[in-house]
């Protein structure tokens, strides 16, 4: 039985490896479908246009996506080549998907086709974030600059590079990079936009050099029209009229005869504008006459712009008449166009700021019933647009008006609400020197990065040539080290003009703060006089002063925004001032001011209350206490082309005297006027180069020795 059993088994066994046998034999002569992939080993990405071939007999190539379909045995021998890796060799073993991964080596055109299409795909990102996404922008060009391949592509991305600078008003560092851009590859596009951002960068001179050298070059239609357009504009910016005149005048001669539409509108109207500034009126009104038709013959949005530049004109010229209806038709159009979307803040042709020039158009013509809607418009406009420059403007004006209607309770409670305006722009303009520091901190980022990167490709590069050309070794050494120490002067001069800017935002809140440090002092002196005529019950005395001391708080208030501001409004404040002290102390001192009469007082500027705290001192501390009738002289003279001088001086009884009579607690008490005043041009001299000088002596040698102030100011 066990024999049997045996026997069984091994009869069973010898079957079942027959079958294996003869099912292996049948699959190694079998024929499959096998699909399979070429894939690069790093990267994975999927290797197309590879070559197939099973025993030496070609089947096709890989498609897009690196696959291949072929009909094979077990055994047979695949075989992949292509041109950018090594040949290889697979046995096949069963019909399982096959994947050859390989060490991918491109070819040089390959790799140069690449390069160039990263390089053009990065630049054109730039282009796009270049006005919505500063830090994205610098980024793409960023990473143009270090797939750039040629001295063609080095001209567009430093030139990309410095269109985004200019945008976003960092002038400096465009010229820098235009004039890189110009290294690589002239260009006359390149030229042009240099000269222009050398004028928005205050450069005048430079700016005209630049653009005359482009007269001699062969330029397009265009390019001949915008040439003479910025030349006219430079010229303008020097005050050299007659020449921006004529350079106008070619540029539209240019456009009329090649057809170029809108710069013939343009040129019009700067023609007009610089005959405005050269005092020619009616030729500014041809001109403006035929940039109006031409801007109404092209589109709604030009058209609104020039009637907004005519309608300042005409305010200029005080024809409110026809400023009003130009700007109540402006205003139409404005709404027409916010159908498609709002107008930015930074714009002319917001509703808000047209409405307030209409009022402000009403109040000069004294109607005040008209005016009042307008204003009030345009207060709710600002504030729904969050435009705190112009609530502010339209408030100010609309207390002007209710206060010279009459309505007085309107008038301080629209003042009011001005003040609390003020104060809210005054923390906002704080918010915007903090974002504009960091931005600041982020541009410099990007310059550093973007000059260490260019040190770095100057340096591979000049390698690279090295071994490729031995003869010219020496020359491209002295590059890449000439390259490197210009990028490093570079980067110093980025860290030197971000350290400036910080200095110089700190020193312009300091200025504000002192600023606004003067008025309160000035104000609470100026209220003392009109307390004392109240004391003395000399109630008419104390009316008219007050009207008087109106209009001087007035001009103050104006004033106190700015730095600097035109000598002639300085004259009239001091002038107003000074007869007010006058009034009060007529029978004290008598007074005279001097303006030699060939000063151009509108040359010259000068920081506003500047020279009130000295006239202020020459009567209260000095003429005051002078036993008999004393003198007050100011006198402003021309010392030479560049410089004048404001000549204070008074017959008082000298500083000296005056501290001696002083009581203790005053003698504690440090003058704010004068701190204040010496504070500020030490802060003015060190941000606008010694701008304001200040020499304080005794004016005579006797018993009241008077006191002399002399103060230099130079022209910008």
């Amino acid at each position: 039985m066990k024999t049997n059993l045996k026997c069984i088994a091994l009869i069973l066994l010898l079957s079942s490896i027959e079958i294996a046998f003869s099912q292996t034999q049948f699959k190694e002569n079998q024929i499959f479908t096998i699909r399979g992939l070429v894939r690069e080993e790093v990267s994975q990405d999927p290797i197309k246009d590879a070559r197939i071939e099973v025993n030496g007999n070609y089947l096709g190539n890989t498609d897009y996506d690196g696959g291949f379909k072929i009909k094979a045995k077990i055994g047979d021998q695949l075989i992949v080549t292509h041109n950018d890796f090594e040949i290889v060799y697979h046995t096949i073993i069963n019909d399982d998907k096959i994947i050859i991964e390989v060490q991918y080596a491109p070819s040089p055109i390959e790799v140069s086709r690449k390069k160039a299409q990263t390089f053009n795909q990065n630049i054109d990102s730039a282009k796009i974030y270049l006005k919505n996404d500063v830090e994205k922008s610098l980024n793409y060009v960023t990473e143009a600059l270090k797939n750039t391949s040629s001295r063609k592509e080095n001209r567009l991305a430093y030139e990309t590079l410095a269109d985004v600078y200019a945008f976003w008003k960092q002038y400096d560092l465009a010229i820098i990079n235009y004039k890189i851009s110009l290294q690589n590859v002239d260009s006359n596009d390149v030229s042009l936009k240099l000269g222009e951002v050398y004028r928005l960068n205050k450069n005048t001179e430079e700016s005209i050099a630049v653009l005359n050298t482009l007269k001699n070059s062969r330029l397009t239609n265009w390019q001949d029209v915008i040439l003479y357009e910025n030349l006219g504009d430079s010229y303008l910016q020097a005050k050299n009229y007659s020449a921006s005149i004529t350079a106008y005048e070619k540029g539209l001669k240019i456009a009329q005869n090649h057809l170029i539409t809108p710069k013939i509108t343009d040129l019009n109207s700067k023609i007009a504008q610089a005959y405005t500034s050269k005092g020619s009126i009616n030729k500014a009104k041809e001109y403006f006459g035929n940039s109006l038709k031409l801007a109404n013959k092209e589109n709604k949005k030009r058209a609104l712009e020039e009637a907004v530049i005519v309608a300042d004109f005409q305010n200029t010229n005080r024809e409110y008449d026809e400023e009003i209806e130009l700007r109540k038709d402006a205003v139409d159009v404005i709404d027409d166009l916010e159908l498609d979307s709002l107008i930015d803040n930074t714009s002319a042709l917001t509703p808000q700021k047209q409405n307030y020039k209409i009022g402000n158009a009403f109040f000069l013509q004294k109607d005040y019933d008209s005016a009042i809607p307008y204003l009030e418009k345009s207060i709710i406009q600002a504030d729904e647009r969050e435009d705190l420059v112009v609530k502010k403007d339209a408030a100010r004006k609309l207390s002007d008006v209710h206060r010279d209607a009459g309505d007085f309770d309107k008038a301080r409670e629209t003042y009011d609400f001005y003040t609390n305006v003020v104060d809210e722009l005054y923390i906002k303009k704080e918010q915007e020197l903090s974002r504009v520091d960091r931005f600041n901190k982020k541009i410099l980022e990007s310059a550093i990065r973007i000059s260490s990167l260019e040190s770095e490709r100057v340096v591979s590069q000049s390698k690279y040539e090295v071994t490729e050309e031995r003869s010219k070794r020496q020359e491209l050494i002295i590059y890449s080290l000439g390259g490197g120490l210009a990028l490093l002067l570079i980067t110093g001069y980025f860290m030197y003009s971000y350290i400036k800017q910080q200095r110089f935002t700190n020193n312009l809140l300091a200025l504000k703060s002192l600023r606004s440090q003067m008025n309160p002092h000035f104000i609470f002196n100026a209220l003392n006089s009109v307390n004392s005529f109240i004391a003395n019950n000399d109630e008419r005395t104390a009316n008219k002063y007050l009207t008087d001391f109106s209009f001087l708080m007035r001009s103050v208030l104006e004033n106190s925004e700015e730095d600097f501001i035109p000598l002639q409004k300085e004259i009239e404040l001091i002038e107003l001032y000074t007869k007010l002290e006058h009034f009060r102390f007529k029978d004290k001192f008598d007074y005279n001011i001097n303006i030699d009469s060939n000063i151009d007082i509108q040359d010259f500027k000068i920081p506003p209350m500047l020279l009130q705290p000295y006239i202020e001192n020459a009567v209260w501390h000095g003429l005051r206490y002078k036993q008999n009738k004393g003198q007050l002289n100011i006198s402003i003279v021309q010392k030479n082309e560049d410089e004048l001088q404001v000549v204070i001086t008074d017959d008082g009884i000298g500083r000296e005297r005056s501290l001696q009579m002083k009581t203790e607690h005053q003698k504690k008490h440090k003058s704010t006027g004068m701190s204040n005043i010496k504070k500020r041009v030490s802060i003015l001299n060190t941000m606008y180069k010694d701008k304001v000088t200040i020499d304080i002596n005794n004016y005579l040698e006797v018993e009241d020795a008077g006191t002399k102030v002399v103060v230099t100011l130079k022209k910008d």
